[in-house]
């Protein structure tokens, strides 16, 4: 009895002492076992993480860390972008303390992106000008972009999840009809929430809308502008002004094509059928110039606080220049990571600086981020 006894304790102890071992080896400098079929990253993505590190008796202690992950612009006096920069030209900053740069890349990296197509009755473009514009937008981007699409009407459609299938994508955007009812808002936050936060990686929204919200439920343009200052993705918004149209069709019918005979594309000049259908006719919600500013505002902070652009588009020539200028910036960005030195308080803002050594260079990127209170 007294041996069997002995060889058990040696057992229990020989089990305690892997089981040490395993959790003080999944921290933040630790590595995990590679999984099945999963392509290793040629460079490390910035993403929240748990530490997993070991007490005295064996039982993991849960500490929570969270990575800040800055696409970061910089560019001469002229508007030029300036390449080449190090890891020793940033500095960055938390309220006035100065951060480690825990990663950083100079390379060109891909990026998820979210189109998101307002096709409410109020768009001052025609939907096959929306459709070109939008397929000559994916097609500017590099191979290696992905791309998610998103209309927006009464209803959110989200026409496909990020590909970098060219040919689907097309499909998807050539699905896009006009109707009535802009729930803008609620496309927003589905968008952020259910779909970029669980991507690693670089990545941005392309937001095409006059910025007027008509009949989102679920959440209001403040909840939008707070999630955005958490959320870590660029935001473009391409507004254009629809008040004179809206005012004119006030007391009309709204109308649509059917789905086209031929399916329209860039290169065979296909049209869509001039047949029309009646959708309706508009509220008065969304038409006041109150309700313009407001929106104006709206795409303007979107942009502002994710350290994205506003740009303005007025005819179908400058929605086109706007996309292209959108797909060129995306290939022109630093990305800086740092772990915070000071835990982050819900409901606070943190204000954050980055700086380059060099004189006469100016830095775009975000300015501030807001830990979420619990919802």
């Amino acid at each position: 009895m007294r041996a069997y006894t002995t060889f058990a304790a040696i057992l229990v102890a020989t089990l305690l002492f892997a089981a040490g071992t395993y959790g003080q080896s999944g921290g933040r400098g630790g590595s995990s076992p590679a999984k099945p079929n999963q392509r290793p990253a040629a460079t490390p993505t910035p993403s929240p993480e748990t530490d997993n590190t070991a007490a005295a008796d064996g039982e993991p202690i849960t500490i929570s860390t969270q990575i800040v992950s800055l696409p970061v612009r910089v560019m001469d006096r002229r508007g030029r972008f300036v390449s080449g920069l190090t890891k020793d030209d940033f500095r960055v900053s938390e309220d006035g303390v100065d951060q480690e740069i825990a990663m950083f890349s100079n390379e060109s990296q891909p990026f998820t992106v979210a189109l998101m197509l307002d096709v409410s009755y109020s768009a001052k473009f025609k939907i096959n000008e929306i459709q070109m514009a939008a397929i000559e937008f994916v097609e500017q981007l590099r191979p290696d972009d992905k791309v998610m699409i998103v209309s927006f009407d009464g209803e959110v459609h989200i026409l496909t999840e990020p590909t970098s299938d060219r040919r689907e994508l097309q499909k998807a955007i050539l699905t896009t009809r006009i109707d009535t009812g802009t729930s803008l808002y609620d496309a927003v936050d589905i968008v952020m929430n259910r779909y970029l936060r669980k991507i690693d990686g670089r990545k941005a929204i392309i937001l095409f809308s006059d910025g007027v919200d008509t009949t989102s439920s679920r959440v209001t343009d403040l909840t939008n502008l707070a999630d955005a200052l958490e959320l870590d993705a660029l935001v473009y918004s391409i507004r254009y002004d629809t008040f004179s149209d809206v005012q004119a069709m006030k007391n009309t019918t709204v109308t649509r094509p059917p789905p086209p005979i031929a399916v329209p594309t860039t290169t065979n000049g296909g049209r869509l059928p001039s047949i029309l259908q009646s959708v309706g006719r508009p509220s008065e919600q969304g038409t006041t110039p109150e309700e313009y500013r407001r929106a104006e505002e709206y795409l303007t902070q979107l942009a502002t606080r994710t350290g994205g652009r506003s740009l303005q588009a007025t005819s179908i020539t400058n929605l086109a220049e706007a996309y292209r200028n959108i797909a060129s910036e995306l290939r022109e960005f630093y990305s800086l990571a740092y772990y915070p030195t000071v835990e982050r308080i819900p409901g606070k803002r943190t204000n954050v600086k980055v700086r380059v050594a060099q004189q006469g260079l100016v830095v775009r990127t975000r300015e501030s981020f807001l830990k979420r209170e619990k919802r």
